[in-house]
């Protein structure tokens, strides 16, 4: 990201600015980006060859930003430079201000959705992809047919770190129980269900909660640190899975529990699109489990970017279609 130096060094700032404004009045925030490759890479090499700039120039600026933060930031041990703990601090935020400074100088007096661009970006499961994918993306490319939309796939790690992944993402689609502190909008609710081959001896009365106890499982997201919110239900009612089969998404499931004694947790409408020739049933959990809340998520620096609504209500109002559908059928 380029910034023009002369455009943010020379800032007039009124009288009555306070001492924030001051401050930032005489910043170059050219600093922002040598000190985010800097953090980044924490080696003055390889932030200059990013960059595009001579080594003297990058050790210059680091000098600077030493100078301004009253922190070494970056220091040697051996051949390796490690991160002071304020550059590790900084290295979480200067994505998201790098994010919003980009944003603000994006924008745009007027928002034409019918002549954008823009790539619009959603960390998304498989399961809601499979539910809202084709309509979210024919709802959105059906407006603006200029633009683009990129699903990226959930994994613990950008979950974990959903924050910093929504300064580069646009929303997270993820049930409740996994990100908090962000903004964030309720989508559709769904309800668990117990999947087993239709062979297995529990598979005309359903599984008991001896069964939940005791019968091999396939399990999706599971971790120390990731797993399904009726998972941790289980747990909490004293139920730990006998995990013999682990994948990160339930489209793998039905393979895993055809023709075995295993049994799966699976939000219910996916069961909808398992293909009938793996011959499967689902049955209703016979411990009680809260419903799965989907929720949409995002970095609150874009919270009234125009592009970003127009994506919020893009996804809202699918929702509200599957919803009357499945009311329908109902």
């Amino acid at each position: 990201m380029a910034i023009d130096r002369g455009r943010y060094s020379e800032l007039a700032v009124p009288d009555s600015a306070g001492p924030a404004s001051r401050t930032l009045a005489n910043l170059d925030l050219n600093l922002l980006v040598s000190l985010d490759a800097l953090v980044q890479h924490q080696s003055v090499t390889r932030a200059a060859e990013q960059l595009g700039v001579t080594q003297p120039a990058v050790s210059a600026a680091l000098r600077r930003l030493r100078r301004h933060f009253g922190d070494e930031l970056l220091y040697r041990v051996g051949n390796r430079s490690q991160l002071t703990p304020l550059g590790i601090d900084l290295r979480r935020r200067t994505p998201v201000a790098l994010e919003g400074i980009q944003r603000v100088f994006n924008s745009r007096p007027q928002f034409d959705i019918a002549d954008t661009i823009r790539e619009f970006s959603i960390v998304v499961s498989d399961y809601a992809t499979t539910l809202l994918g084709e309509q979210i993306s024919a709802a959105l490319l059906g407006t603006a047919p200029h633009a683009r939309i990129r699903l990226v796939p959930t994994t613990p790690d950008n979950v974990s770190r959903a924050e910093q992944v929504l300064t580069e993402s646009d929303l997270m689609v993820v049930p409740h129980g996994f990100v908090t502190d962000l903004p964030h909008a309720d989508l559709f609710r769904d309800e668990w269900a117990i999947v087993m081959d239709r062979r297995h001896p529990a598979a005309d009365l359903g599984p008991t909660e001896d069964d939940l106890k005791n019968l091999p499982w396939v399990l999706v997201y599971h971790s120390l640190s990731a797993s399904t919110p009726a998972a941790r239900q289980l747990r909490m009612r004293g139920i730990e899975p006998h995990a013999q089969v682990i994948t990160e998404t339930f489209l793998t499931v039905p393979p895993l529990v055809a023709n075995s004694n295993r049994i799966s947790l699976i939000p219910s409408r996916m069961f909808e699109f398992f293909p009938a020739t793996y011959g499967l049933v689902a049955h209703p959990s016979p411990v009680r489990l809260d419903p799965l809340v989907q929720a949409m998520w995002w970095n609150p620096i874009f919270e009234h970017e125009p592009e970003h609504k127009f994506l919020r209500d893009i996804v809202m109002r699918t929702c509200e279609e599957l919803a009357k559908s499945s009311s329908a059928r109902r």
